[in-house]
């Protein structure tokens, strides 16, 4: 595994450069006629990262080649304001030209346990993803890997439902083993309320151990850590 940190000075910045990184990507894949598979994420920064995508995606010579996948979903239909599917159809998949069978979202408004067995299933055909974006939240978890389920970090199966500690919302989610199996892995985590958490994972202290997110290691692909000025403020001390 080989990592590397990239440190922006806000999140439109961080946006617009991983958006013109993952367009090459593409470009590289529809010059070789190769499918290019990417496991998407919730949240603020992705989405702005999506609707960057949008804005340059006149300079993408085909998305045919593109095919999108999630890495969790909560349990809603795809038109609820939760849904991770609905806010990247929102920010970037109604504004470009791609093919609906490149579309592999996770049915949320279907039997959590059926569909997370159905979208292993999808997934398995893809031994190993050429991107998966990531975000983690303020408890240190990643997709819906929470501190109290870290075993499906662990887990034999490619999908899994999981419980929010908080609220018990049902959601669906790939595993560790998804994770670890592919070329590169893109944490993009911005704000000053992950600033304490990424320095206990880099530095390898305090709660760390208890933290989903710091279980990430691609086993020969690529960690990336896309950071903003304040989410790396304390790993920059």
């Amino acid at each position: 595994m080989t990592t590397s940190i990239k440190i922006y000075s806000s999140i439109n910045e961080l946006a617009e450069d991983f958006a013109k990184e993952i367009i090459l990507k593409i470009d590289d894949a529809s010059c070789s006629e190769k499918p290019f598979n990417i496991i998407l994420s919730g949240g603020n920064t992705p989405k702005m990262l999506f609707e960057q995508l949008a804005k340059l995606s006149p300079a993408v010579k085909s998305w045919e080649h593109v095919h999108f996948y999630w890495g969790d979903e909560r349990c809603v239909p795809p038109n609820d304001p939760e849904s991770n599917f609905g806010m990247a159809k929102a920010a970037l998949l109604d504004h470009i030209q791609i093919p609906e069978a490149n579309i592999h979202r996770i049915f949320g408004e279907n039997d959590p346990d059926l569909e997370a067995q159905r979208y292993a299933k999808e997934t398995s055909i893809i031994p190993v993803f050429d991107l998966i974006m990531l975000g983690m939240g303020d408890d240190g978890h990643t997709v819906s890997i929470f501190p109290n389920n870290l075993d499906l970090m662990h887990s034999s199966k490619l999908c899994e439902v999981a419980t929010h500690p908080k609220t018990g919302q049902k959601r669906i989610t790939i595993t560790g083993k998804v994770i670890i199996a592919s070329k590169v892995v893109a944490f993009l985590l911005t704000g000053k309320n992950k600033a304490g958490i990424i320095a206990e994972i880099f530095t390898k202290t305090g709660a760390y151990q208890t933290y989903p997110a710091s279980y990430v290691h691609p086993e020969k692909g690529e960690l990336m850590w896309l950071l903003d000025e304040e989410a790396a403020s304390f790993i920059k001390k």
